[in-house]
Parts: structure tokens; sequence; C-alpha cells
């Protein structure tokens, strides 16, 4: 089986030969006409605009509703992806579609009838906010579909185009940033408008993601502006740190949002005089100067974000939906470049000047001797920081709320690279149902109780059904899990130590 990140080879399209459907769906904007999947009731429909392309006056602004088409609109042909660098298709072994600022759009895959009223599940793809598009073959929604649920995947605006924050950009509207996520927001209302002329609910929407995926499931919980727009939520290896949530103004131990904006567009770019020239600059030239470095991440805004959505968490504020939320055993495999400390000596000098007088409680969670414990050292510490902890934290905060919340581990290894355990990004492929055309046994069974799992919540806001083994509900103080791997079983207190210490050490930080 070909795991590659985002799970880019664990699937294929599965609807190749194809026919025109046979009537058109009305939306809000227009009549749409997909396909329908040779000899099934599958329907797909590819590339439906649910914004208005961001272009020109539009770059850097909020998504404005979709221009109405007369006639039928044919939607048989993907989108372009929003651009970005060729890293990630290179990494997954596909072609990188067009590279498009005009790319907000997304797919439908449904064997329901208007009417039908079937769950919603809204798929938000991962890459860091930098990189990837709905329709990577790994996130093909067929078997999802087929198991009762209408899927939705959705491109949005990524990197410096999707959430830069600047002082000219803040001059219009008071604030800046958050462009990308402010697209899912508008992919949602269209979901609420329009899904139910596919056979979904829109009472019933579940919104999951990986990575950047799962860090925008973690801040659209946290958000105030989505209230209504979903009623579960799942988040997969949430990438949640220290540096990718910013505020807008004020710095902490975080450069502001705008402060960093207005250095990187100065630094390669020099001084822009007003927001017209700003929005004069070429694509081509942003992308190449945000490949050089740019960081990226959700602005604390006041609006879509009033605070860290870790305090919104911690003060039980979040939304009161259901949610499932959970890591891999080896998430920092495929990021150890990251860490470019390649001796025991240079890990502990760097851990020691970065974390100060917390260094040593550091170095006791994640020792160091000879290369192959710096390997694991590194691999934990990665695996607990960007991610472990944000996800313990979010299922803490869920504790305070009255819905319920569920915590998954997941620890199959590559069958087929097994040096890197099971890495970050694995779990796609099992959880949507595409665990690759030559998996093993094991791993069909794997994904066959994953997708379950996942249906069942997307159905009742439960994931436990019949025929699988119980999923108990986190709660803090029996701190259970389900281990999903070589044997699904309930474990305790997954990586509980670890983040109790980083989290302690965060608070002292983040202090005055």
């Amino acid at each position: 089986m070909k795991h590659l990140y985002h799970a880019a080879l664990l699937g294929t399209l599965l609807f190749c030969a194809s026919n025109p459907l046979a009537e058109p769906v009305r939306l809000d904007s227009g009549l749409v006409e997909g396909e329908t999947a040779a000899d099934t009731a599958l329907r797909v429909f590819r590339g439906i605009p649910y914004a208005a392309p961001p272009v020109g006056e539009a770059r850097w602004r909020p998504p404005a509703p979709v221009a109405p088409w007369e006639g039928v609109r044919g939607a048989t042909t993907f989108s372009g992806a929003c651009h970005q660098g060729g890293g990630l298709a290179q990494m997954m072994g596909e072609d990188l579609p067009e590279l498009t600022e005009d790319c907000l759009y997304l797919n439908v895959w449904t064997r329901a009838a208007a009417g039908d009223g079937l769950p919603v599940m809204v798929w938000i793809h991962g890459g860091g906010l930098t990189l990837g598009w709905g329709h990577q073959r790994g996130y093909d929604g067929t078997h999802l579909a087929n198991q009762g649920v209408v899927f939705v995947s959705i491109n949005y605006r990524l990197g410096a185009l999707g959430f830069l924050a600047h002082p000219l950009l803040n001059g219009e509207t008071g604030t800046s940033g958050n462009y990308g996520i402010l697209d899912q927001i508008a992919a949602l209302k269209w979901v609420q408008r329009n899904i139910a002329a596919f056979g979904g609910d829109p009472g019933n929407v579940t919104i999951f993601g990986e990575s950047a995926g799962g860090t925008s499931v973690h801040a659209l919980l946290a958000s105030p502006l989505t209230k209504g727009l979903f009623h579960r939520a799942i988040a997969q290896s949430p990438w949640v740190t220290a540096t990718n949530y910013a505020r807008l103004h004020e710095a902490s131990t975080v450069p502001s949002a705008t402060n960093q904006g207005a250095q990187w567009v100065q630094a390669n770019f020099g001084k822009v005089e007003d927001v017209a020239a700003l929005r004069a600059i070429a694509a081509s030239d942003l992308l190449a100067a945000q490949e050089s470095g740019y960081s990226v991440g959700v602005t604390i805004d006041g609006t879509f974000m009033p605070r860290h959505a870790n305090d919104v968490f911690g003060r039980g504020e979040q939304l009161d939906v259901p949610v499932i939320a959970g890591t891999n055993t080896d998430e920092g495999t495929i990021f150890l470049g990251a860490m470019p400390y390649n001796t025991p000596e240079a890990f502990q000098t760097w851990i020691k000047e970065d974390f100060g007088e917390h260094a040593d409680a550091v170095l006791e969670l994640y020792p160091v001797t000879d290369a192959s414990s710096l390997i694991a050292a590194k691999n934990q510490l990665i695996t607990d920081a960007w991610f472990a902890q944000g996800t313990r934290n979010l299922l803490t905060g869920m504790a305070k709320v009255p819905s319920k919340a569920w915590h998954y581990h997941f620890s199959r290894r590559s069958p087929d690279m097994p040096m890197l355990g099971a890495f970050h990004g694995m779990e796609i492929g099992y959880a949507l149902g595409n665990p690759g055309e030559d998996a093993k046994p094991e791993d069909v069974i794997l994904s066959e109780a994953m997708t379950r799992y996942w249906v069942q919540f997307a159905k009742t806001g439960d994931p436990n059904a019949e025929g699988l083994p119980e999923w108990p509900a986190f709660e803090p103080a029996s701190d259970r899990h389900l281990e999903l791997g070589d044997e699904i079983r309930v474990g305790t207190g997954y990586r509980k130590d670890a983040v109790d210490t980083l989290n302690a050490i965060w608070k002292a930080r983040m202090s005055p």
C-alpha cells in the first residue's frame, strides 16, 4: 500500500466511465449538471462555485456571493487549485492541478435524491494552510457516499493569499487575515442553502479535516461566527502550536500577525504605498516570495477569532456540538527535517536555549543519548507539541459543555514504509474508505471499521454502532480513548503526562 503524506495515494477515482446526469440540480445561483458513475446511482458534481472569484479588488477580502448564471452549468470537471508550491503534488506522485486565484469551488458525491435528508460530511483538506486541494486522489468521496452520507470537499485560499494580515488591509475594515477560513465559512453557508437539492440534510452537517484541516476544525469550533453551520466535528491530527495562532496587533511570545505580514511584504516587495499597489502584486511573485519563507496561521482578530482557540476551549465557550479528535503515533516522522539538530549534543543545546529554565523537564520527556534515541525524541516531541497537545486540550475543553467527545489514537504502522510508523496523514485513507488497491486484508478491515465509526457519528452524533468495539466517550477522570491499529481496543491516558508538562511550560512562558 502506497501511503504518502496526506494520504494522496490511498485511493483512486472510482468513477472513470460516466454518463451525464439526467436532470440538472437547481442551486440558489443556477442549474448544475454532474455525472452518474457507471452502473451505480452515485452522482458526482465537480467544480461548483460557492463564492465569487477572489481576484483583483476581491483579493484579500471576505468571500463574496457567486454571480447567478443562465442555463445549465456543467459540473463534470474539477476546478483548479488555489495558488501553492508543487512540493505536495511531487510528494504524492500526483500531477499538480492548474493553479489559480479563481479557486473557490467545491465537489459533491451523493446517492441521494432531493428531500432524502441524508447526513452531510464536509471535508477540509490539510497542507499547512499553504498546500492542498479538495479533490486530491486520497479524498475521493465515493466510499462515504455509498455508506449513506452526502460528501462535500472544498478548496480555500492558501498561504499569503489566504492568510496575510497587513496594516494596509487593516485600514479598510479594521482587520485582516483568515481569508482562507472565511472561505470555509462561505462553503458551509452554501451547504446550508443548497445541500438539500443533493439529498442532504442542512440540519445535520459534520465538518472534518486533517492537519491544517484539523486546525480549521479547531478554529471553526472556537469561532462565534459558525453557530448553526455545522452540528458535529471531527479533528484528525489538528495542527495547533504556539506559533500558528497570532494576535492581529498585540504581540505576546509570538509577533503580531500584522507585524509579521508587514515585515514579509517589506522584505520581498519593498515599501508598498497603498492597498491598490499591494493587490497589484502578481500572484506568481507572491508565491515565489512565500516559497522562501512565510509564516502562516490563524489570526486572533477579534471577530472570527476573539481569543486564542485554546483559551476558548479552556473556558468551555466553543460550540456545543459532538466532537471526535485524535492523533497518530508517529506524527513527527515526516517532519524530522524541521528540527535540524543531527547530534544528541545539538538537540540538547537547542532545548536548553529554547526552553531555558524548563529545559530539564523537556529533556526528561525526550531523552537523547545516541542517533536512534535522537530520531525517537524528535518524532515524539513533534507528535506531542504540534498535535497531541492541541488535541488533548480540545477534548478537555469539551468536558465543559454538554455535548460528548471521543478520543482516538491511530497506531497502524505503514506496511510499506515501516520506518515512518503510523505517520502524519496515514489515517486519512482508512477514515475515507480509500485504503488503496493493494491494501492488505487487515487494512481493509480497519478501514471498514473507521468509516463505520465516522459515518455513524455523522448520522447520530455518537460513533458507536452495532458490531463494532465499544468506543467510550472521553472524560478527563477516566481519560479513555479508542486505539485504531492492528487491534481496535480501549486505552487510557494517551500522552497525558507529556501534554500536562508541555501545558505547564506553555502557561509559564505565556505569563507576563
